[in-house]
């Protein structure tokens, strides 16, 4: 009876995960700059939610030097992302949870 509990548990959790979830917080868990360091750094770059999450896709989909937001040392430390594997819709998803999850606006008192 208890492992079909776990069954459907797990089951279930599996079916709610999201792309960002499974595709970009369990890589960013392994490094040590967690991901919302990330995230601010873009929103002190570009501000907006259009432009932050439109430098957000243009990197993922084509990662440079000259287009990333880290700084000098941590490219050389870390050095550029790999290109996504997931595809724009998916991205676009990512990205969205991203933004919604780390977002100041509205947030602040």
């Amino acid at each position: 009876m208890v492992k079909i509990v776990v069954l459907i548990l797990s089951l279930f959790i599996h079916l709610h995960a999201s792309v960002y979830q499974d595709n970009c917080v369990q890589c960013h868990q392994k490094l040590p700059v967690k991901i919302d360091k990330f995230f601010y750094r873009y929103l002190l770059k570009y501000s907006s939610a259009i432009e932050t999450k439109y430098a957000m896709k243009l990197y993922l989909l084509n990662p440079t030097k000259e287009t990333s937001i880290l700084n000098k040392a941590l490219l050389n430390r870390f050095g550029v992302k790999q290109k996504t594997t997931l595809s724009e819709q998916q991205l676009d998803e990512a990205i969205d949870e991203y933004w919604d999850i780390y977002k100041v606006f509205g947030k602040l008192k």
